[in-house]
């Protein structure tokens, strides 16, 4: 019977990220055909209405709704991230399949995108944030369960060290190419050896906090 809560409970939150990502693509969808009818592509376009501030906005109520649903099925504060992570990873991992169903795009997982605007574009191939994704879903997935299970989750001091040091090698990925960012020039390399260190990073600071933190 608590199996069959707990996977209740997941199929809900990923049922919420799934129309969660067909509204969040359809309004990309939206913009592409107002700021690039014919195609989108890098180097990216001055952008100076107030198109970017809205989006600005959105982009928060888009967190903010994530985490609400977290904070509504969780108890405590890591089951409340647990779910968060879920929705989150599933969010992100349908968004690129809906654009995919709606437009034919991205070609493949190697193609460019604009991944976020806050503080400024995060640019990077598609294959970035949906590893990251896949991630996130199973990481929460397993500590869901863990609770579930009656087990409690405390990342350990060396966690929050690793989970620190991914998030800064994957961001730094993503925003020190300013020039294709904020100038309008064509994207240089992406780093991969970031990607690949900081999900490295990621799932040690997972592996430490639930084979070891768990109470």
């Amino acid at each position: 019977m608590e199996i069959k809560g707990l996977i209740k409970k997941i199929l809900w939150v990923m049922i919420f990220a799934v129309a969660m990502a067909l509204v969040e693509s359809a309004v990309v969808v939206y913009l592409r055909e107002l700021h690039y009818p014919e195609g989108f592509r890098f180097p990216l376009k001055l952008i100076i209405d107030k198109t970017v501030i809205v989006e600005l906005y959105r982009e928060i109520a888009t967190v903010i709704m994530l985490l609400s649903i977290g904070a509504l099925v969780g108890k405590i504060f890591w089951e409340r991230f647990a779910y968060f992570l879920i929705a989150f990873g599933v969010w992100d991992i349908f968004y690129y399949i809906w654009l995919k169903v709606f437009i034919d795009w991205p070609a493949s997982l190697f193609e460019w995108d604009i991944l976020f605007l806050i503080p400024f574009p995060w640019i990077g191939p598609v294959i970035a944030p949906v590893s990251i994704a896949f991630l996130m879903t199973f990481s929460g997935a397993l500590i869901a369960w863990s609770f579930q299970n009656g087990n409690n989750f405390r990342p350990l001091l060396l966690s929050y060290i690793f989970a620190a040091g991914g998030i800064i090698s994957t961001l730094y990925s993503f925003m020190w190419d300013t020039g294709a960012t904020l100038n309008g020039q064509s994207p240089r390399p992406y780093h991969y050896e970031l990607l690949i260190i900081g999900n490295l990073l990621f799932v040690a600071a997972f592996f430490i906090s639930f084979t070891k933190g768990r109470r």
